[in-house]
C-alpha cells in the first residue's frame, strides 16, 4: 500500500489514465510478493500448528508415535514450494517487471505523450524552465518563447516561430526553427538561427535507469561482480545476489525455526504459552540479521561465507527438529 501510495504523484501531477497507473501498479506485485513471501510462510506455519497445539491434536499426534519431524513434514513441503517459487520470482520474473515498471514510470512521466503543453499560456516543465506556446497541434509547436534559468549565472531566453517536441534516449528535446537567441552571463550573446535543437534535461533517462541492480537480469548481474565499475556497485551488486539466491532460502529456515519451536516446547510437560512470541522473536532475530550480514557483503568470499552460514543453520534447526 505504501507502494501505491507513493506512485498516486503520477496521477495526480502528470495526469495519466487510470489503466496506465493499475498496470503500473501490477508491474510492482512481483517484486511486493517477493518481499513478504518469508513472512507470509512464516505467519501461516504459526497460525495453523499454534491452532493444533492449542486444541491438543500435536499431543494425539505425539501420542501416537509420530514424531517431531514427521508433524513438521506438511511446513517444510509449503516451504519447499515457496522457496522454488521465490527463487523463480528472484531470478527471473522480479527483474524483468521491475525493467519494465521504471521505463513505463519515465515514459508516463517524461514521455512526449504525457508532455502537456498549453496553448497561449507559460508552462513552467521543471524549476527554471518555462515554455509559452501559442498553439499546439501534436507535437508541433507554434510561436515559441523558452526561458530557462536553471543556470542562474547564464540564463538563456529563445524566440522561435516554430518547435517541435521529439524524444531522445537522454530525454525530450525541442527542436526549434527561425528565432533568436540571447544568453547572459560575463558577457551578453544575442543571435539569430535557422535550427536550434534544445535539450530540455526534463529527466535524463539514462540518469533515471541509473545503476539499479533491483532490475538488472540475474545473468549479466552474475557477470558484473567481477567488472563492477566501481566499489558501491560491487557492494551493491553481492547484496543483490545474496537476496536473490539466499533470500528464498530463508523460507525454509523460518518454516523450520517455527516448527521446532512450537513442537518441541508443545511436547514438554509444562506447556509454556510464550512459545508463539519465542517464535515470532526468533523470526525477527534470523530476518534481522539476514538483511544485516547481506548489506555488509563487500567481497564474493563473504558472499560464499554468508551462504555456508545460511546451509549450516538450516542443517542444525533440522536436526534439532527430527532429533529423537
Amino acid at each position: 500500500m505504501l507502494q501505491i501510495m507513493s506512485m498516486m504523484k503520477l496521477l495526480l501531477n502528470y495526469g495519466i489514465e487510470l489503466t496506465s497507473f493499475l498496470g503500473l501498479t501490477v508491474l510492482m506485485v512481483p517484486f511486493i510478493i517477493s518481499i513478504i513471501i518469508p513472512f507470509v510462510t512464516f505467519i501461516a506455519i504459526i497460525f495453523v500448528y499454534n491452532k493444533l497445539i492449542s486444541d491438543n491434536e500435536i499431543t494425539v499426534m505425539a501420542a501416537s508415535g509420530l514424531a517431531p519431524g514427521q508433524i513438521a513434514r506438511p511446513a517444510l513441503i509449503l516451504a519447499t514450494i515457496l522457496t522454488i517459487v521465490h527463487l523463480a520470482l528472484n531470478i527471473w520474473i522480479v527483474p524483468e517487471s521491475q525493467s519494465r515498471f521504471y521505463s513505463t514510470q519515465w515514459n508516463l512521466r517524461y514521455g512526449l505523450a504525457h508532455m502537456k503543453l498549453q496553448e497561449s499560456a507559460f508552462t513552467q516543465l521543471t524549476d527554471g524552465l518555462v515554455v509559452y506556446v501559442d498553439k499546439v497541434s501534436g507535437h508541433d509547436l507554434s510561436q515559441v518563447m523558452l526561458s530557462d534559468m536553471r543556470d542562474k549565472d547564464a540564463p538563456i531566453t529563445i524566440f522561435a516561430e516554430k518547435g517541435k517536441l521529439v524524444s531522445t534516449p537522454r530525454g525530450l528535446s525541442i527542436v526549434m526553427t527561425n528565432g533568436s537567441l540571447q544568453a547572459s552571463g560575463d558577457t551578453m550573446t544575442t543571435g539569430t538561427f535557422d535550427s536550434f535543437d534544445m535539450d530540455l534535461n526534463v529527466a535524463d533517462k539514462e540518469s533515471e535507469s541509473s545503476f539499479r541492480v533491483r532490475r538488472v537480469p540475474t545473468l549479466t548481474l552474475v557477470k558484473s561482480v567481477l567488472d563492477a565499475p566501481s566499489e558501491k556497485q560491487h557492494k551493491m551488486v553481492l547484496s543483490e545476489l545474496s537476496t536473490r539466491f539466499l533470500g528464498p532460502i530463508m523460507n525454509l529456515i523460518l518454516a523450520a525455526l517455527c516448527t521446532v519451536i512450537l513442537l518441541r516446547t508443545s511436547l514438554l510437560r509444562r506447556r509454556t504459552s510464550f512459545a508463539p512470541a519465542m517464535a515470532v522473536a526468533a523470526m525477527a532475530i534470523a530476518m534481522s540479521a539476514f538483511m544485516s550480514l547481506s548489506n555488509m557483503i563487500n567481497s564474493l568470499t563473504d558472499f560464499i561465507l554468508l551462504a555456508f552460514g545460511i546451509i549450516i543453520a538450516l542443517i542444525g534447526i533440522l536436526f534439532v527438529l527430527f532429533k529423537k
